[in-house]
């Protein structure tokens, strides 16, 4: 379907610009082992993964759009003096209809940048090119990339509350799954009673909306879904270590439980694990694949956190239910929340009018 253009708004772009792609050497110094190719453009831009830019976006005369869309920013920096046209191609529009980037300028003089603005859904998960004067080439800065059943590479950005897998398989899903079950609080009576009253009174709009964005294999607060989206973003280079330790974590729990499938082994294995994980002295580990497997429980432990208390948007914390339990675990002596989260969050899900995502 064809894109719908937003005006570019060019000191937006030279923000971002500015600090992530103004590198006049060509140090690899992003590469964190996660390119394996020393000439890998990706490897000179600070926070790559950026871009394309996913934002949120305001239309007052259509605040609905705004509330169910991101504005999609994509840039491209000319090396040199040449300036051939830039055009991107992509799932998110007419596959094949070039859609071109125009110039960002500075107080009306050309920059080195082009750019353009789109409007896309929020919870999709695409594809894209760009078109260097008619030819297409992957995105020189997303470390985003796809490779479709035909073998073709392509560039990737999703947006937010996207529950679709990006990077984990179904059973690294689930192994996740059981292992952040045992760090969050919410396995405990007492957390367990709030999950069951909190969502079983949640009005029914809220279930057909907020909650229904949960990922169907994921606890209710949705981590395992937020450290998904992040190996495949931010913190892309350490999908090999969690690729690595649950494969470990997999085969010593199957050697463990030869008869049992993984989601029915019980919970007191996992926390036995857990445990071996913190000691670092795990019967079975590989030391020669991965030596420290303390180091990915705290990995662990910091994403699983970060993903429970973080703003829902970024696929965690889903319908706000962590924030929701520590406004209803924290009270004063007046038994008022020492946690009023609403107040700083805008509609649907907080009543700050002025706040606008």
């Amino acid at each position: 379907m064809p894109a719908e253009l937003i005006a570019l708004d060019h000191q937006y772009v030279l923000n971002f610009a500015g600090r992530c792609l103004a590198r006049a050497d060509g140090a690899a110094r992003h590469d964190y082992g996660q390119y394996g190719d020393a000439g890998d453009s990706r490897s000179r831009a600070c926070e790559g993964w950026r871009f394309p830019l996913i934002d949120s976006y305001r239309d007052a005369a259509r605040p609905e759009i705004g509330a169910r869309s991101n504005r999609v920013t994509f840039v491209y920096a000319h090396q040199g003096d040449a300036r051939p046209p830039i055009a991107v191609i992509g799932t998110f529009a007419t596959l094949f209809e070039p859609l071109p980037l125009e110039p960002v300028t500075f107080v009306g003089e050309p920059t080195a940048y082009v750019a353009l603005s789109v409007l896309v859904p929020k919870g999709q998960v695409h594809r894209y090119k760009l078109l260097v004067d008619g030819v297409p080439v992957l995105d020189p800065v997303n470390p985003q990339r796809v490779t479709t059943a035909d073998g073709e590479a392509w560039s990737r950005f999703f947006t937010e509350l996207t529950t679709q897998p990006l990077v984990l398989s179904r059973r690294e899903l689930l192994l996740l799954t059981r292992l952040t079950d045992h760090i969050l609080p919410f396995r405990t009576t007492e957390g367990q009673r709030f999950l069951q009253y909190f969502y079983s009174g949640a009005d029914r709009q809220a279930k057909d909306t907020q909650y229904a964005r949960a990922y169907r294999l994921d606890q209710p607060v949705g981590v395992v879904n937020f450290i998904d989206k992040l190996l495949a973003r931010e913190e892309n280079h350490h999908a090999i270590d969690y690729r690595l330790c649950l494969a470990q974590i997999d085969a010593i729990l199957s050697r463990r439980h030869p008869t049992i499938d993984v989601a029915a082994i019980p919970k007191e294995s996992f926390i036995d694990l857990y445990g071996q994980l913190a000691s670092g002295s795990i019967d079975g580990w590989d030391y020669a694949s991965y030596r420290e497997p303390q180091y990915f429980l705290k990995l662990l432990r910091r994403h699983t956190y970060t993903g429970a208390f973080s703003h829902p948007r970024h696929g965690g914390n889903v319908g706000a239910v962590a924030w929701a339990y520590l406004e209803s675990t924290f009270r004063d002596d007046a038994n008022a929340s020492c946690f009023a989260w609403q107040r700083a969050l805008e509609p649907p899900l907080g009543d700050n009018a002025a706040y606008v995502g």
